[in-house]
């Protein structure tokens, strides 16, 4: 019997999934449970970066929560949160998610979107020879993502974009449209799910602590999101100061949650404590990491969601939720008529949020999916040709 089982597993395609903190797991964790129930392929879990420390949440136990089974982890992030720290971090993650590879010797391995990190794993897979299937590419952005994303699409085999707009940019940069499906993204996936569910906005204090006065979110609240933009990275402290400027006019109950690990993180993250000491505001509460379906329930019941989080971008608009996105690092990606854009100007972003908040909701669009692409990339990641030279697909 034990025999017969490790036969079947030995037959199965190994899909290798790598989750490099909370928003890669956000976008790949509906995808994640369709490879486990999918009989033709077995999941393998790979969790570091961000999502290894305690600074940025450490994941680890909420994937265990989950019902997922992590086979490897790895640390790759030197202190500094700056351009040279970047870049040392991506070359020390290629070292040791190479040596992952060759323990775990996965059929496929599974990357998101357009993290520093995600390019080592995408560096390391394709020098291996191992087949990569990238989700959410072909997009276009501000700062350095962009490039990262292109890049990483050049190095998969396999595309899964998550609206037309990115399947056609990814084809016309060189792409075999044979092997580029757009399937909607698998982040729209939980959304959809959670939406059909009761949440009591104030009760999940109870559980997650977080970090300032507990506030009534009974009668609306905001959410602020705003990550440090790499090629701005000197900026990054003034210009998260001229957003906490517009919504210290408005204070109204509001969530904070801490920015991503990139270039300018810790400057961001030393204007939220200086602002929290010197004005010690009644109506602020602040997450450094919050699991997937809370985040996703906050962004249901919000007023509005500000900052220049993806979140605002490709999350919203099935919810229908009112979002001012600052600045430069969402540049030109698409976006439906829920998002106000503004520059890094206090008066704007102040108008932009008293506006949005006297909008109940918007009218849902669906240019991210409908909300099942993770059962169908992974049927599809079952039954699709796989190979390493592109030429031959060609």
């Amino acid at each position: 019997m034990i025999f017969q089982n490790n036969l079947m597993q030995m037959k199965k395609r190994k899909v290798c999934v790598f989750i490099c903190g909370r928003a890669n797991y956000s976008s790949l964790k509906s995808l994640m449970f369709a490879i486990k129930k999918n009989k033709k392929l077995l999941l393998q879990t790979v969790i570091g970066s961000s999502a290894v420390l305690e600074k940025y949440g450490n994941l680890d136990k909420t994937l265990l929560q989950d019902g997922f089974k992590i086979n490897s982890q790895f640390y790759n992030n030197v202190e500094g949160n700056n351009p040279l720290t970047m870049a040392k971090s991506t070359g020390l993650a290629i070292i040791e998610i190479t040596n992952i590879l060759e323990k775990l010797k996965p059929d496929i391995v599974l990357i998101v979107g357009d993290r520093f990190e995600i390019m080592s794993v995408a560096i390391a897979s394709a020098y291996m020879n191992i087949p990569v299937a990238h989700t959410m590419g072909g997009e276009v952005s501000g700062s350095i993502d962009e490039s990262i994303r292109h890049s990483i699409t050049k190095l998969s085999h396999i595309h899964f974009p998550s609206n037309e707009d990115a399947r056609s940019r990814i084809i016309k940069l060189g792409e075999n449209n044979k092997y580029v499906f757009n399937f909607g993204c698998p982040r729209i996936d939980l959304i959809k799910n959670q939406m059909k569910k009761k949440f009591k906005v104030n009760t999940f204090f109870q559980k997650y602590i977080g970090v300032g006065s507990k506030i009534d979110l009974s009668k609306g609240y905001l959410i602020v999101l705003q990550h440090p933009v790499t090629t701005e990275f000197s900026d990054a402290r003034k210009h998260f100061e001229i957003t906490l400027k517009a919504i210290n006019r408005i204070k109204i109950p509001t969530i904070m949650i801490w920015p991503n690990i990139d270039a300018g993180a810790d400057n961001i993250s030393k204007s939220i404590r200086t602002f929290r000491e010197k004005n010690n505001p009644d109506w602020l509460h602040i997450f450094k990491n919050l699991p997937p379906e809370i985040f996703i329930n906050l962004m249901i019941h919000a007023k509005c969601l500000v900052g220049n989080s993806s979140a605002g971008i490709r999350d919203s608009g099935i919810i229908g939720l009112p979002v001012v996105n600052i600045g430069t690092r969402q540049n030109n990606r698409l976006r439906g008529r829920n998002v106000i854009d503004v520059t890094y100007d206090s008066e704007k972003i102040f108008k932009a949020i008293t506006r949005q908040l006297k909008v109940k909701r918007y009218k849902k669009n669906y240019l991210y999916g409908k909300g099942d692409a993770g059962l169908k990339i992974a049927k599809k990641l079952s039954n699709i040709k796989l190979f390493v030279q592109k030429s031959i697909a060609y």
